[in-house]
């Protein structure tokens, strides 16, 4: 909307425009906005910047009197002066604040006169002023991570949902919610925030099409008919795609999710009325999160075969208080270093009953969702949470992995000046030839701005490093686990904790030091920000594409074991990608594959190729 201003005669002549004095201290800004005073003010939905006037160069010649919609307005709109004219300000007088707030006007000559006081003017607009009275006045409380930008009440964040003060009050396991079918098998926070979780898994199945184009050519064969999967990932729009393509090869799914903080109330409450039984919500405690993947196994007249798990917590738990349950397993699925690492330390000790496929491990899932997803979303997820400037800060890294490098090619793109720890020579010798210092942590802990940690390893840091670090160090995760930051030793009397927003808590020290602590030191990106869709289509493909060759393989092809996925399945999910980027493969001849010794059609890299 352009505002003109117009003369005091001709603003007098016009209705929709109310010009009301204010009394000093209602000049004065007000914090206490109403949610349609927020909402009107936020930034276009694209995100671009408001529209401003353009420079007097550009702007079209005004159009002459009696044209126009100034003409409709007033007769006298047509001499309205312009608006960089009433900013000009006298040369021969110089502005000064006279003692009792008003202005003055010095003349060359020294003497002083007390300029005319204007009577500052409140503008408001009939069609806004309707617009407001139509919004709710009753406003509910929303997490603090919301911006004031985004709090008009018919939408959500991707980072934090929505609630009103009842959903806040009331554990979603003392309601008694029903979807429209009637079904109460699920346990999400709000039910009634479907149609908008529906919107934000329609945006994300654009930019999935490997997964859709799966789920177009093989819905028609059911190659999951019968599969009955129990799943523990990160409830998100892109982890939906998956759960209705898996719904839709014929599978029957249960999900709790794998992290506390990562899931989107929305989404969930979406899959709860689309069918699925779903028990999750952001913001669950310790006691929930077992609750939740309990309902989702102990079901009766519910038996499951398939598993499908990121972090290892629901294979443990199936495997600790459901043995029988665990032996009639038919194929477990893991996507994450700790739940691989659990898988393998179970066949190790003879404990695993039933094949796994490695996902972690995959080409796909190392090269795509653990680089390109990181080293989009460790910047997304320190500027929502802190609102911080990269260039010059002194970051340190610890892991130089596929996350550890995505991190680290993107804090040194933004001018931060970046340090590595690491244990394996190979990956320092990749750090070094990367152009970064490798050190130890205790090296730079005293000056460093953040610690990020992305090892899969426990207490990489400890107490001590965390009594060390300068004032206002901000320490966060990238790896899946919560135990490489020793969160629990700063739980002792001597510390205040202090909720500054959601995910984000001062750790305050006696002396008055104190560290910017994220998401209690669980995954920062999908547990304060959001992850990219497409490169989480990769993994999700390759998700699939196991489920199915797990729940198909014959008997005996796949021993009691962990295996990594076939180089062929890699090639197929990857190849599903390169049509969105209009990418044209070169094929071999005939003679040249004969002189590779390979198939035309690949694979084209050897099973141990990582």
């Amino acid at each position: 909307m352009s505002v003109q201003v117009v003369s005091a005669a001709a603003a007098a002549k016009v209705p929709e425009v109310e010009l009301k004095d204010l009394s000093p201290s209602e000049a004065e800004p007000q914090l206490g906005l109403s949610t349609a005073a927020v909402g009107a003010m936020a930034p276009p939905a694209g995100g671009g910047d408001p529209e401003v006037p353009a420079p007097a160069a550009e702007r079209p010649p005004a159009p002459g009197p009696g044209s126009g919609p100034a003409a409709a307005l007033s007769p006298a709109a047509g001499k309205v002066p312009q608006a960089s004219a009433m900013k000009r300000s006298d040369p021969h007088h110089q502005h000064q604040r006279h003692r009792d707030g008003g202005e003055a006007l010095v003349s060359p000559d020294g003497s002083v006169t007390e300029a005319p006081r204007t009577v500052k003017k409140q503008i408001q607009f009939a069609d806004q002023k309707q617009e407001f009275n139509k919004r709710p006045t009753k406003i509910g409380r929303r997490s603090l991570s919301r911006s004031i930008s985004q709090s008009s009440t018919d939408s959500y964040s991707s980072a934090a949902s929505y609630t009103d003060s009842s959903d806040d009050e009331t554990s979603p396991r003392d309601k008694q919610q029903k979807n429209s079918k009637g079904s109460s098998d699920f346990c999400v926070k709000n039910i009634k925030q479907a149609e908008f979780g529906r919107r934000e898994i329609e945006i994300a199945e654009q930019e999935m099409p490997a997964l859709m184009a799966l789920r177009k050519r093989a819905q028609g064969e059911k190659p999951l008919a019968g599969a009955k999967i129990v799943g523990c990932t990160h409830i998100t729009a892109q982890t939906a795609v998956l759960m209705e393509t898996l719904g839709a090869l014929g599978a029957q799914c249960r999900w709790a999710a794998c992290n506390i903080y990562s899931t989107l109330n929305e989404v969930a409450a979406a899959l709860a009325e689309s069918g699925f039984p779903v028990f999750a919500w952001k913001g669950e405690s310790e006691d929930d999160f077992w609750w939740c993947i309990d309902r989702c196994v102990n079901v009766e007249g519910w038996q499951p075969n398939m598993i499908l798990d990121d972090g290892g917590d629901l294979t443990h738990w199936i495997y600790k208080k459901y043995p029988n349950m665990f032996k009639k397993i038919k194929g477990i699925v893991e996507e994450s270093v700790t739940g691989v690492h659990r898988l393998y330390q179970l066949s190790k000790a003879g404990k695993l009953c039933v094949p796994a496929m490695n996902v972690n491990d995959s080409v796909t899932k190392q090269k795509f969702d653990n680089l390109y997803c990181c080293r989009e979303s460790i910047l997304d997820g320190l500027k929502r949470t802190t609102d911080m400037m990269f260039g010059g800060k002194q970051v340190v890294v610890c892991g130089y992995g596929e996350v550890g490098k995505g991190c680290c090619a993107a804090l040194k793109a933004m001018g931060s000046i970046v340090y590595v720890t690491e244990i394996d020579p190979i990956c320092a010798l990749q750090a070094c030839m990367d152009g970064f210092r490798l050190v130890k942590l205790n090296e730079v802990i005293r000056q460093v701005d953040i610690v990020i940690t992305c090892t899969g390893n426990k207490n990489v840091v400890t107490r001590e490093h965390l009594d060390r670090m300068k004032n206002s160090c901000i320490v966060c995760n990238m790896g899946h686990s919560n135990t490489e930051i020793d969160v629990a030793s700063l739980r002792t009397p001597e510390l205040t904790w202090e909720r500054v927003r959601s995910q984000v808590d001062h750790v305050i020290w006696p002396d008055g030091k104190r560290i910017v602590l994220l998401a209690e030191g669980r995954l920062l990106n999908l547990s304060c920000s959001t992850v990219p869709t497409f490169v989480l289509s990769i993994t999700a493909t390759t998700q699939a594409l196991a489920l199915i060759e797990l729940y198909n393989a014959p008997e005996g092809r796949y021993k009691q074991d962990v295996y990594l996925l076939p180089k062929k399945m890699d090639e197929y999910v990857a190849s599903l990608h390169l049509p969105t980027f209009d990418a044209h493969l070169t094929e071999l001849t005939d003679e040249q594959a004969k002189y590779l010794g390979l198939n035309k059609n690949g694979p084209f890299k050897p099973n141990y190729y990582r």
